[in-house]
C-alpha cells in the first residue's frame, strides 16, 4: 500500500520499503530530488532521494564564504542540463517511489512519474536522453531493470544522444555569475524590464535567489512593497521564526521554487536588488498579501511597478478577514458607525494647512484633519529666530500664506466629500520635552470633484507626506498616491521643495489702532471698491480684513448697523442676548469669503461689505 513522504519521515526509513507518494519540491542535481508531503497544519516534511544505479555531472558550487581555502567549482559538463529536464518534467509533480538507505545513511530509490509504478521511471529517462551514465560497477546479477538502463545507455550512445554526442561538451557549462560589481548599474540597464529567471532557492516569503537567463547571473531578489515574517538568528546562531514565517516561506517556495519566471528589477536599495516576480499562475506578491503572509512596506512600495493600489487591495483584503498575520487587526475606524466614517459637508473655515471646519447636515460643527499631510513649518535655527518676536504663523512660516490660500480658494463654502481614515488619540504631551500636547484629531481625505485635497496640496509643494512605523495602520487610505504627488513635487522643484528664495509676506497689521487707521484711510478712499477677505469674525458686525493689495490687515465695523456684543473674554461679563448667533450668522456668511468693500467717510474703521465676490 503506498504511504506518503510524511509517515515515511515520521516513521523513520525501513529496509525493504514500500510504494511511496510525494510531491517534487526541488531538483538538486540530475540525480538527486528532494520530494514533500502535502501540508496539514504548516509546512510538509521532505526528504532527499538519490536515484539508485544512475550518475549525472555535479553543478556548479560557489566557494564559501570567509573561506578563503575554498574556490568556486564549475558545473561538470552535461550536469545543468540534467537538473533542467529533471525540473521541466517534475518540479510541483506528484511521484511514486521505493527507497533504501545505504550503509552510508543516505536514501536511494527508483522514482516514477504520477502515483502508481505505471508512469515513466525517472533514471531512465535520463539514461535515454544521455544526460546521465549507469553506474554498472553497482550491478549485482541480473536484475531486469538494471538490464533495461544499460541497454537504454547503449542506445543512447550508438544514437549519440548527450553526453555521447560528438563536438565537445564544453557547451554545456554555464559560466556562473555570483556577484554584481555594480548592482544599482546592474539594474537600471535592464530599464525595469522583464528577465526570464529561475527561482533556485527561497530564502523568506519575500526573498528569494534567482538564476537570470541567459546570462546566469544568480541573484538575490526582495520582492517590493512588501514584507513577510522571518527567521531571527540569535547569537548561538539558531534561527528563530516569527509567527507564519514558515508558513511564508512554504506558500512561496511551493508555488517559485525552480519554477520558471519573469522578474522585474525596480531597484537597488543599499546593494539590495528589489523586484517583482511574475509567474503565469499571478503575482507572487499580491497573493502573500491577500493569504495574510505578508504587510505593505512603504519605502520600496514606490518602487513597485504593477500598481501600489494593488498592493493595498489585497493588503486590506486580508485585514477585513483577519488571516494569519492579520488574526488580530482592529480597523482605525471600527467603532465608528457608516454615516460617520463617510459623509458630505460644507466647508466652513481653512484653519490651516491641513484643518479645516466643516458644518454637518444636522448643523454640527467638526473640524477634520487632512490624513498623513504635514503643513509648512520651520525648524532650528528658524524657530529660535523667532522665538522672541511677535510670530505669525500664516505670514512668517514659507510657504503656510499659500498653502491656506490653495485651501481656501478651492473649498470655502463647498461641499465635500469626507471619508474619516483614522482618529488620532489626545496626547497629554511633556513639561519638559518637545512634544506638544493635541486633543483627539478626525483625520480624513476630502474630495472635491473627484479631486483628493491632501494630495493636491501635495503635489503643489505646500505640504509634506508624514511617514510612519512600519506597524502604525493609521494612515491616509491614499497613502501611495500622497507619496507619489510628493515625489513629482520633489522632482519639479515645487513649493517646500524649491531652491529658489521663499516668498515673504510683509502684512502690516493696523487693526484696532485709530491712528494707523486713520492714516490708511486715503488709500481706502481713493481706491473706491477695495478686495478683501475675511480673516475673522469678532461679533456680528465686527470684522477683521486681510486687503491683499495694500497686503495689510483691518479690524473694521459694518457701517449703519450694530450687532450684539459677546463677553469679549472679560472677568465676570456676559454676552448680550443673540450675540453668538449674530456672530454665527456673519462667519457663515462672509468667513474667508472674497469680498467688496468701500470705506466710511466719517468713520475710518467702519465699512460696508458691498457684495461677496
Amino acid at each position: 500500500m503506498a504511504t506518503s513522504v510524511g509517515a515515511q519521515v515520521q516513521g523513520g526509513p525501513a529496509p525493504a520499503s514500500p510504494l511511496q507518494r510525494g510531491i517534487v519540491k526541488m531538483i538538486l542535481s540530475g540525480c538527486a530530488i528532494i520530494v514533500r508531503g502535502q501540508p496539514r497544519g504548516g509546512p510538509p516534511p521532505e526528504r532527499q532521494i538519490n536515484l539508485s544505479n544512475v550518475r549525472a555531472g555535479a553543478l556548479a558550487r560557489r566557494a564559501i564564504q570567509n573561506q578563503p581555502d575554498t574556490k568556486d567549482t564549475p558545473d561538470e559538463p552535461w550536469a545543468f542540463q540534467a537538473r533542467e529536464f529533471l525540473r521541466k518534467k517534475m518540479i510541483g509533480k506528484e511521484v511514486c517511489f521505493t527507497v533504501f538507505k545505504a550503509p552510508q545513511g543516505r536514501e536511494y530509490g527508483t522514482v516514477y512519474l504520477g502515483k502508481d509504478t505505471s508512469g515513466e521511471n525517472v533514471a531512465e529517462l535520463l539514461v535515454a536522453e544521455g544526460l546521465a551514465t549507469v553506474r554498472r560497477e553497482s550491478i549485482r546479477g541480473t536484475n531486469p531493470e538494471q538490464a533495461r538502463l544499460c541497454d537504454l545507455e547503449d542506445q543512447a550512445k550508438a544514437s549519440k544522444k548527450g553526453m555521447w554526442s560528438e563536438g565537445g561538451s564544453s557547451h554545456t557549462i554555464r559560466d556562473m555569475k555570483y556577484s554584481i560589481e555594480n548592482p544599482r548599474n546592474f539594474v537600471d540597464s535592464l530599464h525595469q524590464k522583464p528577465v526570464n529567471a529561475i527561482i533556485e532557492h527561497v530564502r523568506d516569503g519575500n526573498i528569494v535567489r534567482a538564476l537570470l537567463l541567459p546570462d546566469y547571473y544568480l541573484v538575490t531578489v526582495m520582492l517590493s512593497g512588501v514584507k513577510c515574517p522571518t527567521f531571527k538568528r540569535e547569537a548561538d546562531g539558531t534561527e528563530t521564526p516569527e509567527p507564519f514565517a514558515a508558513e511564508a516561506k512554504f506558500f512561496t517556495e511551493s508555488r517559485l521554487l525552480q519554477r520558471d519566471v519573469q522578474i522585474t528589477l525596480e531597484s537597488c536599495h543599499n546593494q539590495i536588488i528589489l523586484g517583482t516576480i511574475l509567474h503565469p499562475n499571478g503575482n507572487i506578491t499580491e497573493l502573500l498579501l491577500k493569504e495574510g503572509f505578508a504587510r505593505c512596506v512603504d519605502w520600496s512600495m514606490a518602487v513597485y511597478t504593477q500598481g501600489a493600489d494593488k498592493l493595498r487591495a489585497a493588503e486590506r483584503s486580508a485585514k477585513e478577514r483577519k488571516v494569519r498575520i492579520w488574526k488580530d487587526y482592529v480597523a482605525p475606524t471600527a467603532n465608528l458607525d457608516l454615516k460617520d466614517r463617510q459623509f458630505v459637508a460644507k466647508v466652513m473655515q481653512v484653519v490651516n494647512a491641513d484643518a479645516i471646519v466643516v458644518k454637518l447636515n444636522s448643523g454640527e460643527y467638526k473640524t477634520i484633519h487632512l490624513s498623513s499631510i504635514r503643513p509648512p513649518r520651520i525648524e532650528g535655527e528658524e524657530k529660535e529666530k523667532n522665538k522672541d518676536k511677535r510670530f505669525r504663523p500664516l505670514y512668517d512660516i514659507p510657504y503656510m500664506f499659500e498653502a491656506r490660500e490653495f485651501l481656501r480658494k478651492k473649498l470655502i463654502g463647498k461641499k465635500v466629500n469626507v471619508t474619516v481614515d483614522y482618529i488620532r488619540a489626545a496626547t497629554a504631551g511633556t513639561e519638559t520635552g518637545p512634544l506638544p500636547a493635541f486633543p483627539e484629531r478626525t483625520c480624513a481625505t476630502v474630495t472635491i470633484g473627484g479631486i483628493n485635497t491632501a494630495e493636491a496640496l501635495v503635489s503643489k509643494g505646500l505640504a509634506t507626506v508624514i511617514r510612519y512605523r512600519q506597524d502604525d495602520d493609521q494612515r491616509s487610505s491614499h497613502y501611495d498616491e500622497l507619496l507619489a504627488a510628493e515625489a513629482r513635487a520633489i522632482k519639479n522643484g515645487k513649493g517646500l521643495h524649491s531652491k529658489k528664495e521663499v516668498p515673504i509676506h510683509r502684512v502690516a497689521d493696523i487693526s484696532g489702532d485709530t491712528q494707523k487707521a486713520k492714516q490708511f484711510l486715503p488709500f481706502l478712499q481713493r481706491a473706491g471698491r477695495s478686495e478683501a477677505v475675511v480673516e475673522y469674525v469678532f461679533s456680528g458686525s465686527r470684522l477683521k480684513l486681510y486687503m491683499p493689495k495694500e497686503t495689510c490687515l483691518i479690524t473694521f465695523l459694518l457701517a449703519g448697523i450694530e450687532c450684539p456684543r459677546g463677553s469679549r473674554n472679560q472677568p465676570g461679563a456676559m454676552p448680550e442676548p443673540f450675540s453668538e448667533e449674530a456672530t454665527l450668522f456673519t462667519k457663515e456668511l462672509v468667513l474667508q469669503r472674497e469680498i467688496l468693500t468701500t470705506a466710511d467717510r466719517e468713520h475710518p474703521t467702519r465699512a460696508a461689505v458691498l457684495e461677496m465676490l
